[in-house]
């Protein structure tokens, strides 16, 4: 029988204190994997430049008013071709080719053996506007299939794209800065093996109040890239060097830079506590709360990220989230007119839920519990589920005080409600916060009267009811609360309970809950 000790298979969902840290953390992080899954549709992996423009190279061009096409037999020997201009056309030709929008032939390119001579072009420093095409074509090729991206690096583009980041020429570089960060988003190999050959430091210096916003917003991205993926994580050293530039940029207001900057946060704050607490030391906490108002999805989504991210550490960086003011803001986020935002706002709050009971008092201070039980009404199911976690975490870190005030939020008839939902995990997580209380209630021996307003909100029913449910963990958990709490009593106490039960109940007040 479930008691307000969490039972050993609960306590391995989520943060709490007594469980070793790292595996607190570790399962935490499983049952947040669904939301895990939203990162590669909220933030682009890889990017292909279908518009842009060739550095102003007159020499290097064709004849005004001649236009170049030419068939891939061609491409292929002028690519091949000692001729400049000749190379130059090849290769503008082969990138037009993959900056179509639809099916661009990437495979045909990489297949007509061009990637070798298009890395040579990157060397070509006389002919920048080569340079240019080049880059831009093995862009594209790198915004393919992981694959193709390893066609590009096999094929030896990395480290004269690195090159080409000193390069005087601002759209040589700024197109070199976008293949890196194509072939670092493919994944932890080639990500690697551009930290490794020393991409970061160039990419920083890049940075400066003067630089165009789209050469800035390429930067943050390729940052971000290079912070993204596990297995491994990016190693310490590049970690300590990128985290001050995302620090500058998070001062920034432009929406795109702001959002990536946060992005490659969430990743980095994706890990151990140690990570987390790399990147909580920086100070970059109030920054991250005021961004969590940002009216802006693709700032407010990143920064919320982050933050959640944080508070699925120890309960010291927990702490100091709250201390830069997270709880001020998350009401606010579970009213959000985006589910998306509703649930990650509820997840983030399980985790503080998850904690010491002195944690938990804040989130009565906070009055977090009116918006918690309107989601758990109304909102949508996938929210709901979040907020059923927030409660579940709550009850069982929870005093008897504070388990009265949930009782008082009036947190039972969603619970009871949702007892229905065709969902195996959440009805038993319900059930067994319902056996929390009832045996938190027994102990101050007021369980006669919460079993009363339990039965008034149907809940009688539909726990019997379940006792029938086709799981036999859900139908076993319901017979233990039936047999346990509802159960024939003595004859005294049955003879008193029915007397209380034939009274005209129109509404059963809840401070006959309160601890004695």
């Amino acid at each position: 029988m479930p008691t307000l000790d969490a039972p050993e298979e609960r306590r391995r969902k989520f943060k709490y204190r007594g469980k070793d840290v790292s595996l607190r953390r570790q399962q935490r992080m499983a049952v947040s994997l669904e939301l895990r899954k939203a990162k590669k549709d909220e933030q682009t992996l890889k990017r292909r430049n279908i518009t842009s423009f060739c550095p102003d190279t007159p020499s290097e061009k064709p004849a005004k008013g001649v236009a170049v096409s030419l068939t891939l037999g061609e491409i292929i020997k002028g690519v091949n071709s000692s001729d400049p201009v000749l190379c130059f056309q090849a290769t503008q030709t082969a990138r037009k080719m993959l900056s179509q929008e639809k099916n661009p032939p990437l495979r045909l390119v990489i297949e007509a053996g061009l990637i070798p001579r298009m890395v040579e072009f990157l060397k070509s420093s006389l002919y920048p506007c080569l340079q240019f095409e080049a880059a831009w074509a093995l862009t594209n090729i790198a915004s393919g299939t992981s694959e193709q991206t390893r066609a590009v690096v096999e094929g030896g583009a990395i480290r004269p794209l690195i090159e080409l980041l000193s390069s005087s020429n601002v759209a040589v570089c700024e197109q070199a800065v976008w293949a890196l960060g194509n072939i670092a988003g493919d994944g932890p190999e080639f990500r690697d093996n551009v930290i490794t050959s020393n991409a970061i430091p160039h990419l920083l210096a890049l940075i400066s109040p003067t630089l165009p916003i789209t050469f800035l917003r390429n930067i943050t991205w390729t940052l971000s890239n290079l912070c993204r993926n596990k297995n491994p994580y990016p190693c310490d050293t590049a970690v300590k060097q990128i985290l001050p530039a995302l620090l500058h940029l998070l001062q920034h207001q432009d929406s795109e830079v702001l959002s990536d900057a946060c992005w490659a946060l969430s990743y980095l704050t994706d890990g151990s506590n140690k990570r987390i607490g790399q990147v909580v030391d920086t100070g970059v906490l109030p920054r991250l709360v005021v961004l969590m108002t940002s009216s802006e999805l693709n700032v407010l989504t990143p920064s919320l990220r982050t933050v959640g991210n944080i508070v699925t550490g120890t309960d010291e960086q927990t702490q100091m989230a709250i201390d830069a003011g997270m709880l001020n803001v998350l009401p606010q986020l579970l009213q959000h007119n985006k589910p998306s935002i509703q649930k990650e706002a509820a997840w983030a709050l399980s985790n503080v839920a998850a904690g010491p009971c002195h944690h938990i008092q804040q989130l009565l201070a906070y009055d977090i519990l009116p918006p918690l039980v309107a989601l758990l009404k109304n909102g949508e199911f996938k929210v709901q589920k979040e907020a059923v976690w927030t409660v579940a975490n709550f009850a069982t870190g929870a005093t008897m005080d504070q388990l009265i005030q949930l009782v008082h939020s009036g947190v039972l008839e969603p619970l009871v409600n949702l007892l229905t939902a065709p969902d195996v995990k959440i009805v038993l997580i319900i059930l067994d916060v319902i056996s929390c209380i009832l045996q938190a209630a027994e102990k101050w021996s007021e369980k006669e009267n919460l079993c009363l307003l339990i039965e008034e909100l149907g809940g009688i029913d539909r726990i019997e009811a379940l006792q029938l449910h086709e799981n036999r963990q859900i139908g076993q958990s319901a017979l233990n609360i039936i047999e346990k709490h509802f159960g024939e009593e003595e004859d005294e106490n049955q003879t008193l309970l029915s007397q209380v039960i034939d009274q005209d109940y129109e509404f059963i007040d809840c401070e006959c809950l309160a601890k004695k």
